[in-house]
């Protein structure tokens, strides 16, 4: 059974979730909170497997109450799937960096909220197609401006082997381990193997830690954006 905390200050939301959620075999709402401050504590007292974060909300908002569940090492075993409005919420940067799994438009189709649930409490990262690619271009393109890689980013991937910068480098592409495992002419399981390998040695609890550090390490690129009315390459 996945067991599922909601977090959002607007009830109507909370309780379209709910009723969508409850309704599937194998998904089970044990907690609901309006606020930061009641989420993370609901979430130390029932420990869910995946927590659906509002990011604004009054008080303690989603990027603290986020940050405070990701780190606390009684709930290890808790993953975040930030809900947002917003193509580009500037909270969500934050978010990824505190440790979020994943992200999703309010807007998500039934469906493709269960699949998220499902995924997420896998121990996958959940990385949207509409929505988490720009989202980490943008976020790293604005945390290191200057195009270096950051320091501490960079020394992190100095122990890995070149075969794990190679399946660093195309995790933080979006690539899946099948499609890492084509890339690199590897078997499925060798690349999930590579991957484990990955989480371990750079201490990441999920694939989303680990495209931000290919990221800020450099290993993968942002593209920057042209001006409205510009150009760019595809």
């Amino acid at each position: 059974m996945i067991t599922v905390e909601l977090v959002d200050d607007q009830g109507l939301v909370r309780a379209g979730f709910r009723a969508l959620l409850g309704a599937e075999a194998g998904i089970e709402v044990v907690a609901e909170a309006a606020d930061g401050e009641t989420a993370v504590w609901l979430a130390r007292r029932h420990r869910p497997q995946v927590v659906l974060m509002d990011i604004r909300m009054p008080g303690l908002d989603g990027l603290q109450a986020t940050a405070q569940i990701t780190a606390d090492p009684d709930l290890a075993g808790t993953r975040v799937i930030v809900l947002t409005t917003f193509d580009l919420d500037e909270y969500v940067f934050g978010a990824l960096r505190a440790g979020a799994s994943g992200f999703l438009l309010k807007d998500v189709e039934p469906a493709d909220l269960i699949t998220a649930v499902r995924v997420v409490s896998d121990g996958e990262a959940l990385l949207a197609p509409r929505l988490t690619r720009r989202l980490i271009e943008a976020f790293v393109a604005g945390t290191s401006a200057t195009g270096v890689p950051e320091t501490a980013a960079a020394a992190r991937i100095g122990a890995l082997t070149p075969r794990e910068c190679e399946v660093l480098t195309l995790v933080g592409r979006g690539l899946s381990n099948t499609e890492i495992a084509e890339a690199l002419v590897l078997s499925p399981l060798t690349a999930k193997t590579h991957v484990a390998r990955l989480f371990a040695k750079l201490g990441a609890r999920d694939r989303a830690q680990l495209v931000v550090v290919a990221y800020e390490s450099g290993l993968v690129v942002a593209r920057r954006h042209p001006a409205p009315g510009g150009h760019r390459e595809e």
